[in-house]
């Protein structure tokens, strides 16, 4: 797909990422993020460029990613954007556009190429999660048709490293798979079983068991992956088994207080507020869960 449109007299092409994009898209992903934290003065999401072009380089080839590039006439890139498409709903992000060239339109022009895309292939919901503190892209996924559904906390900190009694945590396998595909629909009234396989095989999945079942599953308790429990015991375990929380930490709903008491009381601290928004079907959640940074 590649299609033009005209801003401030410069033609800008869209298009497939390629991997040979990912060092320039993914300095684009880093300064942007900086950009926007330091001026709010929160913490980076990305610690250096470099791993933001991790990111991409494991993006841009995903035949489960949709991806779009913004090109300018002369073939310099100029931001990109990715929608997570495994399973029934839509994952967006990371979504980013040169800080110099901020409220030109182009972040709009890609939001919009992949709720296109969302359609065309009948996802039930497109979700994301942006930054609180960021209210130009609070206004604009609202504009898009995006609903604020749950206030989040970054949470961050020391491995708390602890058992719980009567929770048994261990290394998800392929055989788990319809135990946690039935929990998340029961949970959210979806699965997504295309992010918890991928989790079986890089090996960062867990399940935790209670009473001879299977009552929680993490793909990773981390920025890019998410759990779901029965209960917050569930999580609780899953947390404090956890060897560390990669990236910014791990996303906790606000309003389980609960189980924010609980991290807050185990020395973890709240790093920055974010929020998780819907486009399209959301049910509201039926037990305990942590979302990723998409969703």
């Amino acid at each position: 797909m590649q299609t033009a449109v005209t801003l401030k007299n410069e033609e800008i092409t869209y298009r497939k990422v390629e991997p040979a994009d990912a060092a320039s898209l993914g300095n684009i992903c880093y300064e942007a993020f900086e950009t926007i934290s330091a001026t709010h003065n929160f913490p980076k999401d990305f610690p250096n460029a470099e791993v933001a072009t991790g990111l991409i380089s494991m993006l841009a080839p995903r035949s489960d990613v949709f991806s779009i590039a913004a090109v300018a006439s002369d073939g310099t890139l100029l931001g990109s954007n990715f929608l997570w498409e495994a399973d029934s709903v839509g994952g967006v992000g990371p979504v980013t556009v040169d800080p110099a060239l901020q409220n030109s339109g182009i972040g709009r022009e890609l939001m919009r190429m992949v709720l296109d895309r969302a359609d065309d292939r009948g996802l039930s919901s497109v979700r994301l999660v942006q930054a609180a503190f960021h209210n130009r892209s609070l206004a604009l996924y609202a504009k898009l048709g995006f609903d604020t559904v749950e206030p989040l906390s970054n949470v961050q900190g020391a491995p708390i490293r602890e058992t719980m009694p009567g929770y048994d945590v261990r290394l998800m396998t392929e055989n788990d798979i319809p135990f946690t595909s039935e929990l998340a629909f029961r949970i959210h009234g979806h699965d997504r079983q295309g992010e918890v396989s991928r989790s079986v095989q890089m090996g960062t999945g867990m399940v935790v068991e209670h009473n001879g079942r299977i009552t929680g599953y993490t793909t990773g308790v981390g920025f890019f992956g998410h759990s779901v429990g029965e209960t917050n015991n569930d999580l609780r375990a899953m947390i404090a088994a956890a060897d560390g929380f990669p990236g910014p930490g791990f996303l906790l709903p606000t309003r389980n207080g609960e189980l924010l008491r609980w991290c807050l009381e185990k020395g973890l601290r709240i790093v920055q507020p974010l929020t998780l928004m819907s486009r399209g079907m959301y049910q509201e959640p039926r037990g305990a869960f942590l979302p990723s940074i998409l969703y």
